[in-house]
C-alpha cells in the first residue's frame, strides 16, 4: 500500500491536471470551469484510492474486492454532472465540448488515484491541445466553410430585429452578424448585410425563402451563388 503522503500528493498532483484543463474553460467563461474541473479531478482520484486502499483492513482469504467497481461508478456517474454544462438554444447545441472535458478530467483523476502518473499527465496534455489548439484550425478550415452570407434589399424599417426573429424563428440562433445600411440613392431602403454560422446547404435555402416572404423584402441575393452581386 501506498504511504498516506504518497495519497496526498496524488490528491494534489491530481488538483493540478485538473486545473490546467479547468483554466482553458474557465478563460472562454465556461460555466464548468477551473474548479468544476479541480474538483472532478480530485474527486475520482480521492474515490480511486479509497477504492483501492480503503478496504485493505477487511480483506482475508475468504473476502476478496474488486478496486474497479467504484471507479466504473465514476465514469457513468459524472455523466450527470456533464449534461449540467449542456445548453440548448433552439436548434443550437452548446457545452458539449465542456462536459466532455469534465468527463476526461474523471479519468485523469481516476489515473492519478491508481498510480499512474505518465499516461495521466499525457492524457492532460493531449486534451489540452484538443481544447485549446484545435479550435483554431477548426474555426479557420471548417467553421468558414459552413459561414454563409446573404444580401437584402428591403424597404426601411420593413426587417428590423424582432422582425428578424419572427421571420426566422429557431434559425435566428444561426445569426453570426446582422447589419442594417442606408441604400445609396434610395433613402426609403435599406441593404441588409446577413451572416449565417454553422448551416448546412439544406437549412441556408430554407433561411433565405423565409426571409424572401417578409413583406418589405424585395430581393434576396446569395453572394456565393451570384457572381455579379457586390457586397455593400
Amino acid at each position: 500500500m501506498a504511504s498516506e503522503w504518497e495519497l496526498v500528493g496524488r490528491l494534489a498532483f491530481s488538483a493540478l491536471l485538473g486545473s490546467v484543463i479547468g483554466y482553458e474553460r474557465e478563460r472562454l467563461a465556461w460555466v464548468a470551469g477551473l474548479r468544476t474541473h479541480m474538483l472532478v479531478c480530485v474527486g475520482s482520484t480521492l474515490i480511486m484510492i479509497v477504492s483501492a486502499y480503503g478496504f485493505s483492513e477487511v480483506l482475508s482469504e475468504r473476502v476478496t474486492l474488486d478496486p474497479s467497481r467504484m471507479a466504473a461508478q465514476v465514469v457513468s456517474g459524472i455523466g450527470f454532472l456533464g449534461a449540467g454544462a449542456i445548453l440548448a438554444r433552439g436548434e443550437i447545441v452548446r457545452g458539449l465540448t465542456t462536459a466532455a472535458s469534465v468527463w476526461s478530467v474523471a479519468g485523469i483523476g481516476l489515473a492519478v488515484g491508481g498510480g499512474l502518473y505518465t499516461p495521466a499527465v499525457a492524457a492532460t496534455v493531449i486534451i489540452l491541445i484538443i481544447l485549446a489548439g484545435i479550435k483554431p484550425l477548426e474555426k479557420r478550415f471548417i467553421g468558414s466553410r459552413q459561414r454563409r452570407e446573404l444580401l437584402i434589399t428591403a424597404e426601411r424599417d420593413a426587417l428590423s430585429l424582432d422582425k428578424l426573429h419572427e421571420a426566422l424563428g429557431a434559425g435566428t440562433t444561426r445569426v453570426q452578424q446582422f447589419i442594417i445600411r442606408q441604400k445609396e440613392g434610395a433613402p426609403q431602403q435599406d441593404d441588409i448585410v446577413i451572416t449565417f454560422a454553422r448551416v448546412t446547404p439544406m437549412q441556408f435555402l430554407a433561411l433565405q425563402k423565409r426571409l424572401e416572404a417578409v413583406p418589405g423584402v424585395s430581393s434576396v441575393k446569395d453572394p456565393d451563388a451570384d457572381p455579379d452581386t457586390v457586397q455593400p
